[in-house]
């Protein structure tokens, strides 16, 4: 396979993960109940199913053109409204597309599973159980009912053919397939139809780029027109439209018809609701009044003038205009881009905000004022530079909440539960670093919310709740970090269990005072589980210590919220960006640290009076409210002398501010952030380090991180004073 192969074979496996994960959404929507749209729901289900399809043919990717096949017979029958949608197909249909994912995963890898075989061969066997039903007579509605129910005056069967390009290299003519036709009645009526002819320095000789729209009439049965183009079914378009076919059908032709750049009288030539002749004669009135200057119509009201039937046919070939007009419009806008690409400039851009630092330290220190002012708006353009690149790596975090919808609905009918899954936020975006390897710790709280969290439907309401339980997952921005929440109204954690439990496991001593919150991390702790049998969901204890770990890895931290018998609220705090952020750069006994610009609330002079008799009280009076002090002096052990004149960093996390004391404020400026090393993973209070444009390395400090810690500090020493 050439390169420029290879790579349209690797952007359709891309593009075919997201049509099927949009067909799958689709169906979620159908499955929670909602029918609103139901047919252009169908619709678009068909369509994601039918582009997987004739893509793969291009590729020789038979077994996902064979299997895709079947289903896009039964969706077929599902819009035609052949078979009445139910809970069964949707189930069915949820499992066919998981398959067609594994199909384009073995396909992309080159191996063959044999799992996948016998799943295929399964899933085939139930669809024939629906396939095999004879089909279902189309009834004839009454003129004088509503505008989607009138018949047409048409009296032939309408055919909407369209033959694979590499049917002349297959051996296949496709004159013979007409003269075939003719066979089992008259052609009335045929145009050709070129549209897909490329320009001449891309035209192949051997490629077919025929299509024929044509009337036919005939006494045989739709299977038989059918069966003559058997050959080029899977491959092709064809499109049989009966006689006496209601105006709905030409309706979800025209939807089902690929986002081409169309004009009106084509879209309705091509879905066969008018002749080429008919559409003629309407353009040649609109040219006689455009030469009477009389007021020329548009040709919709010219031809619905003719025919107020086509009125809702017209409206249907106008909307997929527009969508034609803002799919090529997309289309222009968009490119895609590897991620190792964005990844270079990101680290790029890094090292010029580094630069930078440095360049302007020297103008500093040379005292050239021109100079001090050209590098001040270099290094406003590379911040905008700097913003610009982040954005390109933030992706909202909807796309991964959705998947979820798939987790509970299945797992909640495994375990017999009504559960229902509520999103809020899904537009909040953060780095796609940080979206990728957020997945699975996400996954671990929303199994671990089902099975331990949600009651059963009959504990639910015997707590007087309703019998349905919900699962809320929520992002939103907060002080520079981003926060994901996932939250259940189920039976919530008992601190009491949890504590003896881990008494059993020898966790913590039966002397040892803790708050609720601190009780309440233990269920993060290695092996610890308070299942009373191991289920194929949960039980082993292994999960949660793999979430607090990789979030821990991110820089990031959890907290919990719970109330017995209420629910629970697992909070993930990350930071927004794994890269560059903007500092407030202070200095502390000679040692300089990063506070993260977002957290900075004010800066105020500390109290003379405070230095002089107060330092035993860790908070002070701002503007009438308290405000606890972190002495940074004393959380990082330095030695050395304070400054007689000392400043307090108002900052804020999680809705709780709080007052770092420092020696001196150095400014703001942008940080690049480079990880600390495994032996530093530990450390309380830093989230990780920079390079200074003079050379140095500062901390940066985690503020959320300080702030728990403090406000645990203060609960010890509250539970000392009481016993």
């Amino acid at each position: 396979m050439d390169e420029m192969m290879a790579a349209a074979l690797q952007t359709y496996f891309n593009e075919s993960r997201e049509l099927l994960e949009g067909m799958e959404s689709d169906l979620l929507e159908l499955d929670s109940g909602n029918l609103d749209g139901l047919n252009e729901r169908l619709n678009a289900i068909f369509r994601a199913a039918h582009t997987v399809k004739g893509s793969a043919g291009i590729f020789n990717l038979s077994a996902i053109v064979q299997f895709t096949h079947r289903v896009e017979s039964l969706l077929d029958l599902l819009r035609s409204e052949q078979l009445p949608l139910n809970e069964q197909h949707i189930s069915l249909l949820l499992e066919c597309c998981d398959h067609m994912v594994s199909l384009i995963d073995d396909a992309q890898s080159g191996q063959e599973n044999l799992a996948d075989d016998v799943t295929g061969q399964r899933l085939s066997a139930r669809l024939s159980e629906f396939l095999g039903q004879p089909d279902a007579e189309i009834p004839v509605s009454n003129p004088a009912e509503n505008a989607d129910n009138t018949v047409s005056e048409h009296s032939c069967w309408h055919l909407s053919l369209s033959f694979p390009l590499h049917a002349f290299q297959d051996g296949m003519d496709p004159l013979s397939f007409l003269s075939y036709l003719t066979t089992l009645g008259e052609v009335i009526y045929i145009e050709a139809v070129d549209r897909k002819l490329p320009d001449w320095h891309r035209f192949d000789p051997e490629c077919c780029y025929l299509g024929f729209e044509l009337r036919f009439y005939s006494s045989a049965s739709k299977q038989q027109i059918e069966d003559v183009f058997e050959f080029i079914r899977e491959e092709g378009d064809i499109r049989i439209f009966p006689p006496s076919s209601k105006v709905i059908d030409f309706i979800e032709y025209i939807q089902s018809m690929p986002d081409e750049s169309y004009r009106i009288g084509e879209i309705l030539v091509r879905c066969g609701a008018l002749t080429e002749i008919e559409l003629q004669r309407a353009l040649q009135q609109q040219g006689v009044q455009r030469e009477a200057a009389s007021g020329t119509l548009p040709i919709g009201e010219i031809l619905t003038q003719k025919d107020a039937q086509l009125t809702p046919v017209l409206n249907a070939a106008v909307d997929k205009q527009n969508k034609a007009r803002e799919a090529i419009s997309k289309e222009q806008k968009s490119l895609r881009v590897d991620a190792e690409k964005l990844d270079t400039l990101i680290n790029l851009v890094g090292e010029l905000v580094t630069a930078g630092a440095g360049s302007a330290l020297q103008a500093e220190l040379m005292g050239d004022n021109g100079m001090i002012e050209s590098v001040a708006r270099l290094n406003g353009l590379l911040e905008e530079v700097r913003d610009a690149a982040l954005q390109l790596r933030m992706v909202a975090i909807g796309a991964t909440f959705v998947r979820f919808q798939r987790v509970v609905r299945d797992m909640a009918k495994d375990l017999d539960k009504s559960i229902h899954l509520t999103i809020n936020g899904a537009d909040t975006e953060l780095d796609k670093s940080v979206i990728e390897k957020i997945g699975d710790p996400l996954m671990h709280l929303v199994r671990n919310a089902i099975d331990h969290g949600i009651e059963t439907e009959e504990e639910r309401v015997a707590h007087g709740k309703s019998a349905q339980g919900t699962i809320t997952l929520n992002a939103y921005h907060d002080s520079g970090n981003i926060v994901i929440d996932v939250g259940d109204d189920g039976k919530g954690l008992n601190s009491d269990k949890l504590r003896a439990k881990a008494m059993e496991k020898g966790l913590i001593d039966e002397s040892q005072s803790m708050t609720d919150d601190e009780i309440f991390q233990l269920i993060f702790e290695p092996g610890f589980s308070t299942a009373q049998q191991v289920s194929n969901i949960s039980g082993r204890g292994v999960g949660m210590d793999v979430v607090k770990r990789n979030i821990t890895d991110l820089r990031g931290r959890v907290e919990i919220h719970s109330i017995l018998h209420q629910g629970t609220t697992i909070r993930i705090v990350l930071p927004l960006t794994l890269a560059i952020i903007d500092g407030f750069l202070i200095e502390v006994s000679s040692e300089t640290f990063v506070v993260p610009l977002d957290a900075v609330q004010e800066c105020v002079e500390l109290d003379s009076q405070w230095l002089k008799d107060g330092q035993d009280k860790p908070y002070i009076n701002l503007r009438g409210q308290v405000l606890p002090l972190i002495d940074l002096r004393q959380q990082f052990n330095l030695t050395a002398r304070s400054s007689k004149r000392q400043n307090v960093v108002v900052v804020s996390s999680g809705g709780q501010s709080a007052g770092l004391i420092v020696d001196h404020l150095l400014g703001e400026l942008q940080t690049v952030i480079k990880p600390l090393g495994p032996i530093f993973s530990r450390v309380k209070g830093i989230s990780g380090s920079t390079i200074l444009g003079s050379g140095d390395i500062a901390l940066i400090l985690d503020i959320g991180s300080l702030s728990q810690h403090i406000i645990k500090e203060e609960s010890k020493q509250h539970l000392l004073a009481i016993h």
